[in-house]
């Protein structure tokens, strides 16, 4: 089969391979480019089996891609929605101390938003809180009045759109199963056919370091999926929240842990967990990958990363199969919340990028090549920050795109 050319690829139709291609066609109107996705629809995974929360960059460390981009991505995808009439709402949300070793990090946690440029943080007695979140418990609070929540999957639509009627093309149902680079030419083998491309951006999510290795990428870490299972507020409990109600971080574990989140459609979500998930795509506690699975097991990064946490990862997959432990974690923040208001939710799978000594990648990170470009990590707040990771992905390919004009 003969390959179809273009001077740019984009792998993955994910919410920021989509920001990334329409923000190439904004600074390079004219240019050929192709979006290839393996499944038939945009933003299938992480993109929208998520929270829909616009975070605002409280957590992130003071300098780093993602303060700077969730900051700055906040405000763009803001002024998205209302361009494009997306369903969206700057609600707030607090984040709620529960006992006093809980207050002092919430003290760093306001003082690291402040660094980060957030206005408005508002610190709350317990008597303030419950003014805002009449059944949260709490003995004080942040008030974060820039966060918000949206709907991701319109937000996808609406950047397909944007590239195609920019001249971009959509090729959907096209895995890739082999890339080789020739005569500084991109060769793509995929599901859908061959394609040729000058220019390579990786953004192929739970599967980017598969793809990053089959350019021929070793950066010696591995994408290890954890699942995000989450229930929602029987009707009859949905009074119980306002809006978003957070814990504070538990700074011996790498993730926020459960939390309340208002649905922009309606509803309120609670979760999510966080457990290590037997396939790369595994919304269900019984799906699994041998060959997911084998990846992992070989990966000594993994090891190392249980040997360091071992109580989470148990805590995690025991309370994944009890609805009254879930409860129970929730019960910390909504006291009045109990086993039976919890009705079947959804789930996630965070590609969540782990070195080789069991760190788990806090930043994003970009690997940058001659002709490509690898987004290797780029877990919450990516969806929210797509928009200003899109710019920053093509800052980067300065040199290759000074050959396009």
């Amino acid at each position: 089969m003969t390959s179809k050319v273009h001077q740019i690829a984009v792998i993955g139709a994910g919410i920021v391979g989509l920001a990334t291609a329409r923000e190439i066609l904004r600074r390079q109107p004219g240019a050929t480019l192709v979006v290839l996705e393996k499944e038939s629809k945009p933003g299938q995974h992480q993109s929208t089996h998520n929270s829909g929360v616009l975070h605002s960059g409280l957590y992130y460390k003071p300098g780093s891609l993602k303060a700077r981009l969730a900051v700055s991505g906040i405000r763009m995808m803001t002024e998205y929605c209302s361009e494009k009439a997306i369903p969206h709402e700057i609600c707030g949300k607090i984040v709620v101390a529960t006992d006093e070793p809980e207050v002092g990090r919430l003290r760093d946690l306001e003082k690291r938003g402040a660094e980060n440029g957030l206005e408005g943080i508002r610190w709350l007695g317990g008597e303030e809180l419950r003014e805002i979140e009449p059944h949260a418990a709490g003995i004080a609070a942040l008030h974060v009045p820039q966060e918000g929540i949206v709907d991701y999957d319109a937000v996808c639509r609406a950047l397909l759109a944007d590239v195609v009627a920019a001249g971009g093309t959509f090729v959907p149902n096209a895995g890739v199963a082999g890339l080789q680079e020739v005569d500084s030419s991109w060769r793509i083998e995929t599901t859908a056919g061959d394609f040729q491309a000058g220019y390579l951006v990786n953004s192929a999510g739970l599967f980017c370091d598969r793809v990053a290795s089959l350019a021929g990428v070793d950066e010696e870490v591995r994408i290890v999926p954890f699942r995000g299972e989450y229930f929602k507020l029987a009707k009859s409990a949905s009074h119980l929240v306002k809006n978003l109600i957070y814990p504070v971080p538990d700074p011996k574990f790498p993730f926020l842990g459960v939390h309340f989140t208002r649905l922009i459609h309606g509803g309120i979500e609670a979760g999510p967990n966080a457990v290590l998930a037997f396939a790369r795509e595994a919304y269900s506690k019984w799906q699994f990958s041998i060959p997911d699975m084998a990846d992992a097991l070989s990966f000594p990064g993994l090891w190392k990363f249980l040997v360091e946490h071992p109580s989470m990862a148990v805590s995690e997959l025991v309370r994944s199969f009890s609805r009254e432990l879930f409860a129970k974690s929730l019960q910390k923040l909504v006291p009045e919340v109990r086993a039976t208001d919890l009705e079947p939710g959804g789930a996630g799978v965070r590609a969540q990028a782990m070195s080789r000594d069991g760190t788990l990648v806090n930043d994003f990170w970009l690997v940058e090549r001659p002709t490509a470009l690898h987004i290797l990590n780029a877990p919450s707040p990516a969806a929210t920050a797509s928009l200003a990771i899109a710019e920053e992905v093509v800052a980067k390919m300065g040199i290759f795109q000074r050959t396009l004009a």
